[in-house]
């Protein structure tokens, strides 16, 4: 393939992600020498830091790079949800590695170890201008709103304090000799791991379960599609999941027979796009009231709305 300079988004996508992943990872594993030798368990907790975000760029490139693979009569999304599993696996490693700092945290504060803090205080800057530079990096990505790019630059921005975190406690190691401000800085950075650990359990779980996207009101959106577009007197077994952070619709709608049945179908393809950012939706129109086991499956009672299960 010949140099050409017209890059698609995804490709200064892939390429931001591959550069900071390489960065990141680079540090992750100098800040885990480091902590070894040091025998900081601050560093340590940051590098766990630096796994989370490491873990997270290479979700984030697999998934640009997965999102091309046309999908086959197997898999007819793709590999899109390859992706979610990988956000998921990650979220439990953190927690994992969380448990293991704390534990030994705890253990510390019963037996101080010694502390090199110079060495310390290299590696924590070290591993600060390396989170600076993978932040730089993706910064220049935001402009195209990928959620996998903003996310893992919300997680290199997290990470920059667990660095600073190690740089604090250097410092006081160098000038006081008190070794306990170690374990207690690595169980404040292994806070922010578990924080950033848990919201992404709680989306890759939602998605794995098919939830709906929490920004969608499935109510609401019944009531709008019905208001905005005349012919609609009744929407109703709808089904609204995820899969690689793109949404999916599938509805039945009762509508008054048409003059024009695709031009009707284009208007609410047309609604759910632009109100919602639903680009795949799969539309049943019918003319009759809904009659039938199926359409049971969400509605209980027949006086139009659904009970909600909260």
């Amino acid at each position: 393939m010949a140099q050409s300079h017209s890059h698609t988004p995804q490709d200064s996508n892939a390429r931001r992600l591959f550069w900071a992943f390489a960065v990141t990872a680079l540090f992750m594993v100098a800040e885990i020498i480091g902590g070894l030798v040091s025998g900081s368990l601050a560093l340590l907790a940051d590098a766990g830091h630096m796994l989370t975000d490491a873990a997270a760029l290479l979700v984030a490139l697999v998934a640009v790079q997965f999102a091309r693979r046309p999908p086959n009569a197997r898999h007819t999304f793709g590999w899109l949800r390859l992706t979610t599993l990988a956000a998921f696996v990650n979220a439990i490693a953190l927690v994992v590695i969380t448990i293991l700092i704390v534990w030994e945290a705890i253990q510390r504060f019963y037996q101080p170890q010694p502390v090199a803090g110079g060495m310390m205080l290299i590696v924590a800057f070290a591993g600060l201008a390396a989170n600076i530079a993978s932040f730089w990096i993706l910064h220049r990505g935001s402009e195209e709103k990928n959620l996998n790019v903003r996310a893992a630059a919300l997680h290199v921005m997290g990470d920059l304090l667990g660095s600073v975190g190690a740089i604090i406690a250097a410092l006081v190691i160098m000038w006081t000799g008190w070794t306990p401000i170690d374990p207690i800085l690595s169980v404040l950075v292994s806070c922010l791991v578990l924080r950033s650990a848990w919201s992404l359990l709680k989306e890759s779980v939602n998605e794995l379960l098919e939830g709906a996207p929490g920004a969608i009101d499935i109510e609401s959106l019944k009531r709008k599609l019905s208001r905005s577009i005349p012919e609609v007197r009744n929407v109703h077994h709808v089904h609204l999941w995820l899969v690689g952070e793109k949404p999916l619709i599938t509805l039945h709608v009762q509508v008054i027979p048409p003059h024009d049945h695709d031009a009707l179908l284009g208007r609410i393809h047309h609604f759910l796009a632009h109100e919602y950012q639903i680009e795949h939706a799969t539309v049943q129109m019918e003319y009759q009231p809904c009659e039938g086991p199926n359409c049971d499956l969400n509605e209980h009672d027949h006086s139009g709305h659904a009970h909600h299960h909260h």
